[in-house]
């Protein structure tokens, strides 16, 4: 009688068996990346922000800049760091982790050569799912981080514990604390799916067209270095998939447009300024970012003796 073959699972279909120990691994690696990169451009981030909510004041990045450290001195362009630190550390946590674990799932629901077939859709669902739980995590500190960021000077407070009961206070008006929620995921759901989609795209790009021999034959600066340029690239995509998005959120903590629902916002600014206000510091901005957000990811993962992301 012909032996029975084992069931296929993607968890461990790799070098490296997807367990608890793997995916609570790459839920610290999400965390570090996504916290300390977001935390890192804070002062992009404010001024971003204050330019989709004034554009008549704040029309270029580096004018944004010095009218803040002239009005607020050198901490205005620092405003919101413990939110960011916070909630990005949260969400990074679920985006990375969760990925792992959603990518397992949905391979393992399609089969081996189902997957492998249409590996693209297993990377846009599994990105997807992630996001969703991730910005759950995000919102009540994006929230406070955004109403830190775009208030007039004194109107709001500014210290992380002050702000965050500020928030809670006055929630009826802001909101607080699942009040962006729709519009971040509208934004953060596409950009995500866009990331990951994107890095693990370009990666086989890089893998099957520049760097041809199997991949565990190259380096580790090689590898992390495809890993960087992924991400880069990949970013860029990001920002601007999701900017209107990004804009929509922006304009929710700006103190005129208390109670306004999302559409009244977006027809009174009009889609080409959500579009366009901000992009080229959010260009900027994501694509450093999510480079740098894949470089620590897969630095860590690599530490860990987990390997890179990605491959043919």
């Amino acid at each position: 009688m012909a032996a029975i073959s084992p069931k296929w699972d993607s968890r461990f279909a790799g070098p490296v068996p997807h367990d608890s120990n793997y995916y609570a691994k790459c839920m610290l690696g999400g965390a570090i990346a996504c916290g300390l990169t977001h935390a890192a451009i804070t002062p992009l981030d404010v001024a971003k922000c204050n330019m989709q909510v004034n554009s008549a004041k704040y029309s270029g990045l580096v004018p944004t800049l010095k009218t803040l450290v002239r009005e607020e001195g050198s901490k205005g362009i620092w405003k919101g760091f413990g939110p960011t630190l916070v909630g990005y550390s949260a969400q990074g946590m679920f985006k990375y982790g969760l990925y792992e674990i959603f990518k397992d799932f949905y391979s393992n629901l399609a089969g081996e050569e189902a997957s492998s077939k249409y590996k693209p859709a297993i990377w846009l669902a599994g990105s997807a799912s992630a996001e969703v739980f991730a910005d759950i995590a995000l919102c009540p500190l994006e929230m406070t981080k955004v109403k830190i960021q775009t208030s007039p000077t004194g109107t709001f407070p500014i210290p992380f514990g002050a702000a965050l009961s500020e928030m809670s206070r006055t929630k009826i008006e802001t909101r607080f604390p699942f009040g962006s929620l729709v519009p971040l995921w509208s934004r953060q759901i596409p950009y995500t799916m866009a990331k990951f989609f994107f890095f693990e795209k370009i990666v086989q790009l890089f893998y099957t067209h520049v760097f041809t021999k199997p991949k565990d034959s190259y380096n580790k600066p090689t590898q992390l270095g495809v890993t960087f340029a992924s991400g880069y690239l990949a970013g860029v995509v990001c920002a601007i998939v999701s900017h209107p998005a990004d804009s929509v959120v922006s304009l929710l903590g700006k103190a005129e447009n208390k109670g306004k629902s999302v559409g009244k916002i977006a027809s009174e600014v009009g889609l080409m300024s959500l579009a366009t206000k901000g992009l080229g510091t959010r260009v900027l901005m994501i694509g450093t970012l999510t480079g740098f957000q894949w470089w620590i990811y897969d630095t860590f993962k690599s530490a860990m003796g987990l390997g890179t992301t990605g491959g043919k």
